[in-house]
């Protein structure tokens, strides 16, 4: 199977579980954090630095992918994994999501989606088949479904159901026309954002097909925590317990903590990686603004209690020295931030 889920443990309180995902080119050892790669690399960090800080499983962006380097390039080497030279387990998402990150050149339609690339100006339609060719090529061990994404805190009511009910009917069409079922595991997307009677309709129709997993989608949009949480644990009653559960899109600390007691096994988002660009360390009380003064002059590690390369050879005042000049000081701060979110999780 190109998938299977063996539970370790189970929290005799709350949903949280541990257990282990056995993919194609790894086991990978659930709860846990995918750093995001978007177009087979990750921002600042080699795919051995990723090794070293034990992440097992990382995430790649179907749409840019498909833009560049294109699926003739990546058929002619074999997939991603032998492009990146990552040798360890790959999710890919499906290119819904830049409905919303590139509304402005989509057009949504029963068929697909339509877009105008933002590389070449060209128009690309991209459709449930064609987001599953692409990500055939890439050959992630996990793909997603082509999801019809609307912004979570959208309030058209007949919208929200059009794009639910359209996800559902794009499931069947991806099922259909993925044509590498034995080494691939497509995961649906529950969508409803946050109205929890189609959020329900979508798990449970999800429910319903041959599938190794699911992905829990719409969320994490900038809707209030007390809208958010109870999204994740209206998904995670319906889904099946003996599959593994993806929130997409999530990494913020205390969402993690939350939503693993929801019972999530998986969680994505470039917050990490992206925030050590700004110059902001993560840490267990929120976040050091490195850039800021009152470091110019402190000597101590970014987390002392952190054992990854940048805590153990280099201080605060070092890298704010750097911050702002040079661009390994956002490899360092990415190094801390990914293991700080290996910790957490």
């Amino acid at each position: 199977m190109a998938l299977t889920f063996s539970l370790q443990a189970e929290c005799g309180v709350t949903r949280a579980r541990a257990g282990i995902m056995t993919l194609p080119h790894y086991n990978v050892k659930t709860p846990v954090f995918m750093p995001v790669g978007t177009q087979g690399t990750m921002k600042g960090l080699l795919p051995e630095q990723l090794e070293d800080l034990d992440c097992e499983i990382i995430l790649g962006n179907t749409y840019h992918l498909g833009n560049r380097p294109g699926t003739d390039v990546l058929k002619k080497v074999g997939g991603l994994h032998k492009f990146m030279a990552w040798n360890r387990a790959l999710l890919t998402d499906s290119g819904g999501f830049q409905m919303v990150s590139l509304l402005k050149l989509a057009e949504i339609t029963e068929e697909g989606v339509k877009f105008k690339s933002p590389y070449d100006g060209s128009e690309v339609m991209l459709t449930p088949e064609k987001s599953i060719e692409i990500q055939n090529c890439i050959g992630a061990d996990i793909i997603m479904q082509l999801d019809d994404v609307v912004q979570t805190t959208f309030q058209d009511n007949e919208r929200i159901k059009e794009a639910t009910e359209r996800t559902s009917r794009w499931l069947d069409r991806c099922l259909k026309a993925h044509s590498r079922p034995l080494e691939q595991s497509i995961f649906p997307i529950v969508q409803g954002l946050l109205n929890s009677q189609l959020r329900r309709q979508s798990a449970e129709d999800h429910m319903r097909k041959n599938v190794n997993g699911f992905a829990i989608g719409g969320l994490s949009g900038g809707e209030a925590k007390d809208e958010f949480w109870p999204m994740v644990s209206l998904s995670t009653e319906v889904l099946d317990t003996k599959r593994p559960r993806y929130l997409m899109g999530v990494g913020v600390a205390v969402d993690l903590v939350v939503c693993v007691a929801l019972g999530v096994d998986m969680f994505d988002c470039v917050f990490p990686t992206r925030t050590a660009r700004f110059g902001c360390a993560l840490v267990k009380t929120g976040q050091l603004n490195l850039k800021q003064k009152q470091y110019e002059t402190d000597l101590r590690p970014i987390d002392k209690d952190c054992s990854c390369s940048t805590c153990k050879n280099y201080t605060r005042a070092y890298i704010h020295c750097i911050v702002s000049v040079e661009t390994v000081a956002c490899h360092l701060i990415s190094v801390h931030n990914i293991a700080f979110q290996q910790y957490v999780i």
